[in-house]
């Protein structure tokens, strides 16, 4: 039995990096019928164990880790040199130093080989596709094994690695594109379509989606379940700050950029996005590292111009609950917006 055939509630909780999943998020989410997500990028292995053990603490409910895949290409070294050229002035104006900007695998092997010794019910992967090796090796200890994939075609990739299900991430989804290259524009419905059309797996629909009616849509369309990261960010299980939780309450739009990693995600539009999209180059996780003590500068000082504000298109509609709050009236008003929709269909013909 798949752990998405086995949850109360259609709902998955997107795995936010950098502070917003926190374990009694994923928990709450998970002890209410969902299933809850540890994210695993950017934070040390040791870290990563403990967090799992307090999930486990805190609900004998299914929950998931989610894993950064190294990126296995190569930067231009100058473009990344005139960048950070570019951004001292502004980090001397905070009075901090950029950081060096290095490469590195955010300790892929070892979280990989901490989840093969310790097993958790399901592992998603982003930035890429898993080698059949480690999906064998997951799945050998009963884990699932889930594809994060934002074009068709990896779709496709992902289905013959044998993984057990796929998640569907639209170009409106906040923070980190999950798929390689990260140069996509599929929104999600016609992705979803398109990857529905040619995946027997189950399919898990992320991007944008933060309300009832638009779970219902993406069930509709094929998915078994609905991913929801920013509706979460305003919980209080959230590890959000309050610069960030203002900007998802906000009306400003959202916009995709590399100016802050690298890679490119979503987030609120601020005057750092605006001024250095064009000239941030591709390069993840050297622009993280380069950029990280200046965006540290900026959350210390509660700076909404210069700090990342991950965030879908949809932020506005995330609202201040318990998750527990959230995951049952979104639940609620997925049921009632199919239930509508049969009702009018009755009329047509």
């Amino acid at each position: 039995m798949s752990v998405l055939s086995t949850l109360r509630h259609p709902i998955v909780a997107a795995p936010m990096a950098g502070g917003p999943s926190t374990p009694a998020l994923a928990a709450a989410v998970s002890a209410a019928g969902g299933l809850g997500f540890l994210a695993a990028g950017m934070i040390d292995t040791g870290r990563l164990v403990a967090d799992v053990a307090e999930v486990r603490a805190r609900t004998d409910r299914p929950f998931g880790v989610n894993l950064f895949l190294p990126d296995p290409g190569g930067v231009d070294e100058a473009a990344i040199q005139a960048y950070a050229q570019r951004l001292a002035p502004l980090a001397a104006e905070r009075g901090v130093s950029l950081g060096a900007p290095v490469g590195g695998d955010d300790a892929y092997p070892e979280k990989l080989a901490a989840l093969l010794a310790d097993p958790v019910p399901v592992v998603s992967f982003v930035f890429g596709l898993p080698d059949r090796a480690v999906v064998a090796a997951l799945r050998e200890r009963g884990t699932e094994v889930w594809a994060t994939v934002t074009r068709p075609d990896a779709a496709t990739a992902a289905a013959g690695l044998g993984v057990d299900a796929v998640v569907v991430q639209g170009t409106e989804a906040g923070g980190h594109r999950g798929g390689l290259p990260d140069d996509d524009d599929y929104a999600l419905l016609p992705l979803l379509r398109l990857v529905a059309a040619g995946c027997d797996l189950p399919l898990v629909a992320a991007g944008g989606i933060v309300d009832g009616p638009a779970v219902a849509a993406v069930l509709a369309a094929g998915a078994a379940a609905a991913q929801l990261g920013t509706a979460f960010l305003r919980c209080p299980e959230a590890g959000s700050s309050p610069m960030h939780r203002a900007a998802v309450a906000g009306a400003a739009p959202t916009a995709l950029t590399r100016s802050f990693t690298g890679k490119r995600a979503r987030g609120v539009a601020n005057d750092f996005l605006r001024q250095h999209d064009a000239a941030a180059p591709i390069g993840y996780p050297q622009v993280l590292h380069l950029t990280r003590p200046l965006l540290a500068a900026a959350r210390r000082d509660g700076d909404a111009s210069v700090a990342n504000l991950w965030a879908g298109q949809a932020h506005p509609l995330a609202r201040d609950l318990p998750a527990a709050e959230v995951i049952t009236e979104v639940s609620a008003g997925a049921r009632a917006a199919l239930a509508a929709v049969l009702e009018r269909s009755t009329r047509w013909g």
